[in-house]
């Protein structure tokens, strides 16, 4: 099945490329061996095009460019990758060693980081909270670190930091490639990195030194003009971009921001736009390398960094010049913001696309009856916890506690620090008695409420299941992401307009034209905010014990109970037979939006991200069923006398496959958009999932979905073979015609479907559907999941 030369590379790349092991920060990149790969690309199938940053970093990191025949064709051909670096969150992490444990492998072939920042629940505040976090889940930290220490990956323990300030703060570097188990991973294109969010399975691809693929993607150039206005953020640049393209408009491309409004943006506001920019459903994000990335750099520890930079700045770390003379001849699409003209923006609520900006936002809160009160103001989250983002945001905070004014009455006023860096620093320079003059809560350095860890139980509004609003500098606000309560509206913006929130607690406030009220019944208005791009007086380092384990033990044994209800070894998913899919029944056909929180949810599910077993009993629990008038978790069993004729959908998926019955999901549009969790994959191939069916997909999920051995295939014509399905598919009974012939050069595979009704057959359809596999992808297929693939060949290898 495997060729024999094919598996020496393999070998030879693995002990050529092993990692040195655990860094606590990251070294100066090899810009020569960049250059080369990329001379060569140049000068063989590329032509001697000019290139954009996104491409001049690809075709950089391109493992084999000698294999090449012709010029990748975006959307089309498939890229094979040599990534640099690994970060993975403890969440996701758990599922991405348990697998890489089964690689075969001895060590990671590429500098890998773990970064326990999920499992922090926020309840009491900071040390309280990481303290509780380690009573829950020592069993999970004790088995990522004994994981670390004996593969040779950086462990930072609970309290450390968000994995993506962490990234940026100590491991991003300009023009290199990483992989990241989590969707908000292109933070680091703040810094000029190419850093793309997979799921678990993509980064053992990295970390066992196997090329990793990924589709061409296109290139949307974000022109910038102008200036920000002094009550304008970096944030509202990408709430404001988010609104044009919508969730879907980004799939498929690398969003590459150019022009001069670039140099005036700060390192860590450009991380911040790049950050959300999965929020589009864009591959990644990047910005070239500026004066202020050589500023954070050195502010950082990474002076050597930043003195190689500076000389690739002209040549690798920017757009071809002949791109930035004509953009309109080389970006396959272009998006122009003025930053002079752009208003602090909200988007939501239940969408991170919906967008307002301030202007209207009074008037449109009245018009769609949005609940004005605003029950919660949050600060912080990968996206908004860099030092200018709290310094400016606790300029507002010092006017109003000046004035003798406190948050509103029935606002909760909580912030998370980006890191433990950010913790000390914001304590030394006064921003966090800012905040706590006047009533806010600083919560630990971890994701916290952003997604989901927040134990608001007791909160009427959760409560009750009250609608009420809330306002955050996060990323993301997915209907019951934040708090469970389906009702909570949240509207992301930046932390100038959090603040003010805070203050007024009214959700149509504006701080640009409306008054307070001090202590003594004045009014007064809130001066724009001011703040430092970096702190005066350098970055505190915090405390010692955030720092990262790097203690490299091969022979370390890892901990797995088999009583454990937390972390489960893996077993091998089953190959495909080689036949045609037969008998499959269609589980649910999904209404409307399905994210990968629908498909598999956080919050309180996350302590079994380790368990397969046990974390399936959660899978589609909030996909609405379009047979079923749009009822959540429901769904009719299709197998006479098989129990339950009518339940929820892990329920039914159960019963399918005790009774061995294959079955299928249909999807509408963007299926699995959201987080690069890859469980939204695994959970429904555990429960017998062998196709999903889908108008469309988005990128990161689809991939997963490969990944594991589940077929994703989108319907030729999507607008009218989906409603097939979306009657009464409890009666359908599909079977397979291409799936025994499938190739990369043929895409379609044929559904012939029959409606079963008292035993017999009254309609029957053909229904057209593609699949966009690679020939490597279709050798995941064949194998079972991608994981079975690479056992198999580092088992073959290791017998020649």
């Amino acid at each position: 099945m495997f060729r024999q030369h094919a598996l020496r590379s393999i070998a030879a790349r693995r002990y050529a490329t092993a990692s040195s092991g655990p860094q606590a920060r990251a070294t100066v990149p090899n810009y020569d061996l960049f250059k080369q790969r990329l001379d060569k690309a140049r000068a063989t199938v590329l032509e001697n095009k000019p290139l954009t940053l996104a491409q001049k970093i690809l075709y950089a990191h391109l493992h084999d460019v000698s294999s090449m025949t012709s010029a990748p064709v975006p959307g089309e051909t498939y890229l094979k990758l040599s990534p640099d670096r690994v970060a993975m969150q403890d969440a996701s992490a758990q599922m991405a060693i348990l697998q890489f444990m089964l690689s075969g492998m001895k060590q990671t072939a590429v500098p890998t980081s773990i970064h326990c920042d999920h499992l922090v629940e926020a309840y009491e505040g900071a040390d309280k909270d990481v303290a509780r976090s380690w009573q829950t889940s020592r069993e999970i930290y004790e088995f990522l670190q004994a994981a670390s220490q004996k593969y040779g990956i950086a462990f930072w323990k609970p309290g450390s930091g968000i994995i993506h300030q962490l990234v940026l703060e100590n491991y991003a570097a300009p023009g290199t490639l990483m992989l990241g188990t989590d969707s908000h991973t292109p933070n680091a294109g703040g810094l000029g990195m190419l850093a793309i969010g997979v799921g678990g399975a993509d980064a053992v691809d990295a970390m066992a030194s196997i090329p990793w693929e990924l589709k061409a993607p296109r290139v949307l150039g974000v022109r910038l003009s102008g200036s920000l206005h002094p009550w304008g953020s970096p944030k509202d640049v990408i709430l404001a971009l988010a609104g044009k393209l919508t969730v879907r408009g980004g799939t498929g491309y690398i969003v590459e921001y150019f022009g001069e409004g670039v140099e005036s943006l700060s390192c860590t506001g450009m991380a911040t736009i790049c950050n959300m920019g999965a929020e589009v459903g864009a591959t990644t994000s990047v910005f070239p390398y500026t004066p202020s990335m050589a500023r954070y750099l050195r502010a950082t520890q990474r002076a050597p960094i930043a003195a190689a930079a500076d000389a690739q700045q002209a040549t690798y770390l920017s757009a071809d010049k002949q791109i930035t003379q004509s953009p309109e001849k080389y970006y396959d699409e272009i998006v122009d913001i003025d930053l002079s003209s752009l208003e602090p923006g909200y988007n939501g609520p239940f969408t991170p696309d919906l967008y307002t900006p301030r202007s209207l936002m009074t008037d449109t809160v009245g018009r769609e009856q949005w609940s004005d009160k605003v029950s919660a103001a949050l600060i912080g989250s990968c996206t908004n916890s860099s030092y200018q983002d709290l310094s400016r945001a606790a300029s507002l905070a010092r006017q109003a506690s000046e004035r003798g004014l406190k948050v509103a009455e029935g606002t909760e006023f909580l912030v998370s620090p980006g890191s433990e860096q950010i913790r000390a620093t914001m304590e030394r320079d006064g921003i966090q008695q800012a905040f706590e003059s006047i009533g806010a809560k600083v919560l630990a350095n971890a994701c916290g409420p952003c997604i989901g860890q927040w134990n608001r139980d007791e909160n009427p509004v959760v409560k009750n299941r009250e609608t009420n609003s809330i306002v955050s500098s996060f990323n993301r606000n997915f209907r019951a992401r934040n708090d469970g309560n389906p009702n909570t509206m949240n509207f992301l913006t930046s932390p100038e307009m959090v603040l003010s929130a805070a203050l007024s607690g009214r959700l149509s406030f504006n701080p640009l034209a409306d008054t307070l009220t001090d202590s003594e019944g004045k009014e007064f208005k809130l001066q724009p905010p001011t703040g430092d791009e970096l702190p005066k007086d350098g970055y505190a380092q915090g405390r010692d014990e955030y720092r990262p384990l790097l203690d490299h033990q091969p022979a370390m044994e890892i901990p797995i109970a088999p009583t454990s209800a937390r972390l489960q070894t893996l077993e091998a998913f089953v190959p495909w037979n080689g036949q045609e899919f037969s008998n499959t029944r269609v589980l649910i056909t999904v209404q409307g939006k399905c994210t990968t929180d629908h498909i598999s949810a956080a919050g309180k599910w996350l302590k079994y991200k380790g368990h397969l077993e046990n974390l399936s009993r959660n899978t589609l629990i909030g996909a609405a069923n379009a047979a079923m008038d749009g009822q959540v978790n429901l769904v009719r069993n299709s197998v006479e006398g098989l129990e339950p004729a009518q339940g929820t959908i892990p329920d039914v998926a159960l019963a399918y496959k005790n009774a061995n019955v294959p079955w299928l999901v249909i999807a509408d549009y963007n299926y699995g958009e959201g987080s690069a969790r890859e469980h939204a994959a695994m959970q429904p191939r555990f429960l017998g999932c062998n196709m999903v069916v889908a108008r469309s997909f988005a990128r990161i999920h689809e991939t997963n979905l490969k990944k594991q051995g589940v077929l994703p295939l989108v319907f030729a014509r999507p607008d009218e073979d989906y409603f097939i399905f979306a009657k009464d598919p409890h009666e359908l009974v599909v079977r397979t015609q291409g799936v025994r012939d499938i190739n990369e050069h043929n895409p379609v595979v044929t559904l012939l479907v029959e409606r079963i009704r008292d035993g017999n057959a009254i309609e029957s359809y053909s229904v057209e559907c593609r699949h966009t596999m690679s020939a490597d992808q279709i050798g995941w297929f064949k194998a079972g999941s991608a994981l079975n693939l690479i056992a198999s060949q580092q088992g073959a290898t290791a017998s020649i």
